[in-house]
């Protein structure tokens, strides 16, 4: 009986241990074809890459080669960093709002800002094009603010809501009972509290915006290129190996933050919850 229990055991694990190597193979494998491929030799993008050169991160990196991207870039961190800052202030407040309560009416409104993560993206960028068209507005780099705070604040009201929910009552009862207003408490008692929650969403929700596609396709023009839909058009065009070294960037630049995020506020921690 027991050596039939370790021969299951031993296939359950080596069940496990195969679907697992087999996630990670999907999850890494393409991360590590385009940082391989972003030091090639040659001048278009193909896997294995031809020789080692950082001829494509010098050129990326270049003012005059690179302007357009640059230009992208910067319009796709403006947006981002704007987006980011509204889905504090709105999310954070929404999660005040809408924690710990229990009646109907709470959890629809809570279904209600939730629902951007639900709705395909591309059906959501048509829409908001729709919506700000009926409204007389024009596509620029204040609607793709606001179509990208939109698709962001639930992140932000998640992990801000999961913060609350692991907050003690009696703290922000005994800050009142000492004669404290509901701001004071709210700034130096609530706030301080649940900051890691609000933060991590922060990095969420302004990865996702760096990274959003269809809310840019449909709000953006020539003048408010951003840096997706820039990577998108020069994959179709040129196969250009600069698309790989901008993929390694923001590769790099991603799982630094996420260090940074991993050991200041607990990000793991705070999306588990």
């Amino acid at each position: 009986m027991g050596r039939r229990r370790s021969l299951g055991d031993l296939s359950y694990s080596l069940v496990i241990g195969t679907l697992a190597a087999l996630a990670l193979l999907i999850i890494v494998g393409p991360v590590v074809i385009v940082l391989t491929t972003s030091f090639t030799e040659g001048r278009s993008l193909k896997f294995p890459p031809t020789g080692f050169s950082l001829q494509w991160y010098e050129a990326l990196f270049d003012a005059s080669k690179s302007r357009q991207i640059h230009r992208a870039a910067y319009n796709s961190l403006e947006v981002a960093a704007w987006s980011t800052g509204f889905g504090i202030l709105f999310g954070s407040m929404a999660s005040l709002g809408l924690a710990r309560r229990r009646h109907r009416l709470a959890r629809v409104a809570d279904g209600l800002f939730m629902s951007p993560l639900v709705l395909p993206g591309l059906t959501f960028g048509l829409a908001a094009l729709m919506y700000f068209t009926l409204m007389g507005l024009r596509p620029s780099i204040n609607l793709i603010i606001a179509g990208h705070m939109i698709v962001t604040v639930p992140f932000i009201l998640r992990t801000t809501t999961a913060s609350i929910s692991q907050l003690d009552p009696a703290l922000n009862d005994s800050s009142q009972s000492l004669g404290a207003s509901w701001f004071y408490t709210l700034r130096r008692v609530t706030l301080p509290l649940i900051a890691p929650g609000i933060f991590a969403g922060a990095f969420l929700a302004f990865m996702a915006s760096i990274d959003n596609v269809p809310v840019s396709l449909f709000l953006s023009t020539a003048r408010t290129d951003m840096l997706p839909i820039r990577m998108w058009g020069m994959m179709e065009s040129t196969l250009d190996p600069r698309i790989a070294a901008v993929s390694g960037v923001l590769i790099t630049a991603a799982f630094l933050l996420m260090l940074i995020m991993e050991w200041t506020v607990g990000l793991t921690r705070r999306m588990r919850d």
